[in-house]
């Protein structure tokens, strides 16, 4: 049984989806089906940097362009307190569980979690394409981790579309490993030629790839594969917008787009339609739950907090925590430090793993809090001026939201390209030493000092860049803005394949 998560105005329509099965019911006159709002389905991948930029896509969508959005989750790996905090016009649908225990936890865990959970998907999108209580489905957009379920879209007629939360050089780089692996049989693959050149001048060396896509990492084979999948879709929109990657947008403006089956090599148009985030005022719970850190904020002068961050997966080890907490204290600068459990180490309390000592001797001047912070919130503050952060691309285009510079401390996934985006071709952020060529990757309480304080007391070139990308973040979506005429082009499209379109 499929279960309802957040009905809203949508409570009878939910409540037929909570009992559906793959049976569908009769179609609805054609008339009457019409003269409803045309129906969206976005399939999330789990992980908040994955849902929260979707559920901005499906809010601009039903409050923008008229359309009725349904997200579909998947039970597995499901965060409840992300669901809580979706807009109130999008409802959910959670999928049922399937059995994952026999899978190793790596990053491809998500692309088999959507393989298993296919007759799933496809009974319960094909039970709201037939129901009469719902709207005509106009399109299925899957997160780019889901990209398995694109032919489910084709078997209804319907476009199928993949939304990436990442950047467009992470698009570039996709789909430069399917065209080298174009006739390629299934389980062999061909090596990526490093340094590689993206198009828009994205230079990556080795280190830079993402652990999936360097040639002899274990899960290049299965990265092939499942990149393949994204030949499937009508297009891809991406979370970014122009003036974030102005070359890269021109260059795939450039790509001529053959038709599917012309035997040229095929790879969907794409569509910036970022920055997809969280505002301050929107999806987060009340502001009076977090009061400690928010009024801690408040007590501190404008403009003087380091705010250090690493993700809902970024985990340091006790080593690196304790050398991240003496170069904090050594900086003496003002921090607000989200403390998660280090990868090596166990119990309930990350803060019991700090030096000793280290909270007492830095009261006043920093807080030091468990877990997790609100952190739109915490970027948008007054006192809030850099941020030390593992730079996953939701919290980067956060940062940018808020005009906040970063300093880039990539942990995992394509966080090391990012880094490189953010330093070398937007010039918004420092970066710590990354790992030297001995393999060592332990950052000394030395050059987390110099780093925060250069940030903090520098060259200010970073944060008059960070300032700039904020207005263009905001620019991206007024009326004429690019990202907005960029959806509407699709909404368009979408629209007129059902007749519907104005």
């Amino acid at each position: 049984m499929y279960t309802a998560c957040r009905s809203h105005n949508h409570s009878r329509r939910m409540a037929s989806l909570s009992s559906m099965g793959s049976a569908s019911a009769a179609a609805a006159p054609p008339a009457e089906r019409l003269a409803a709002r045309p129906h969206v389905i976005l399939l999330a991948s789990p992980g908040a940097g994955h849902l929260i930029p979707l559920a901005e896509l499906a809010r601009r969508l039903v409050e923008l362009h008229g359309f009725a959005a349904t997200i579909v989750t998947f039970t597995n790996f499901s965060a409840p307190e992300l669901l809580a905090c979706l807009p109130a016009s999008v409802a959910t649908v959670a999928l049922p569980a399937v059995q994952m225990d026999d899978l190793p936890k790596n990053g491809g865990v998500l692309v088999e979690l959507t393989r298993r959970s296919l007759p799933n998907i496809r009974a319960l999108v094909r039970s709201i394409s037939n129901s009469t209580s719902t709207a005509p489905l106009a399109a299925l957009v899957a997160d780019f981790m889901c990209s398995t379920a694109l032919p489910i879209a084709a078997e209804l007629g319907v476009p199928g579309y993949l939304f990436v939360p990442s950047n467009l050089a992470h698009v570039a780089l996709t789909r430069y490993v399917i065209e080298i692996n174009e006739g390629v049989a299934p389980g062999e693959y061909r090596d990526l030629a490093v340094p590689l050149e993206l198009p828009g001048g994205v230079s990556l060396r080795h280190a830079d790839l993402p652990d999936g896509y360097r040639s002899k990492h274990e899960g290049y084979v299965q990265t092939v594969e499942w990149s393949r999948c994204h030949c499937l879709g009508d297009g891809v929109l991406v979370n970014t917008f122009y003036e974030m990657e102005p070359a890269t947008v021109e260059a795939f403006k450039q790509l001529a787009v053959p038709e599917q089956g012309s035997g040229a090599f095929f790879f969907p148009p794409v569509f910036p339609v970022g920055p997809s985030v969280r505002r301050p005022d929107r999806h987060e719970p009340t502001a009076g739950e977090f009061s400690p850190c928010l009024e801690w904020l408040d007590r501190q002068p404008a403009g003087s907090v380091v705010y250090v961050a690493f993700g809902s997966r970024g985990a340091l080890s006790v080593e690196q925590t304790a050398e991240l907490a003496a170069g904090l204290e050594t900086s003496g600068q003002r921090f607000l430090w989200v403390v998660r459990m280090p990868s090596t180490a166990g119990g309930d309390d990350p803060l019991a793993w700090l030096p000793e000592g280290f909270l007492a001797r830095t009261s006043g001047r920093g807080l030091a809090v468990a877990a997790w912070a609100p952190q739109v919130r915490v970027l948008a503050h007054p006192a809030t001026a850099a941020f030390v952060s593992h730079c996953g691309w939701n919290s980067t285009l956060e940062s940018v939201g808020c005009g906040v510079p970063m300093l880039a401390w990539p942990l995992y996934a394509e966080q090391r390209m990012n880094a490189l985006l953010l330093e070398q071709n937007l010039g918004m952020a420092l970066r710590v030493p990354p790992s030297r060529e001995d393999g060592r990757c332990l950052v000394t309480r030395h050059e987390i000092a110099k780093a925060v304080k250069e940030l903090m007391e520098g060259d200010q070139k970073v944060r008059r860049r960070a300032e700039d990308l904020q207005k263009a973040a905001a620019r991206a979506w007024l009326p004429e803005g690019p990202s907005r005429r960029a959806l509407e082009e699709v909404a368009v499209k979408w629209k007129a394949a059902l007749g519907t379109a104005k």
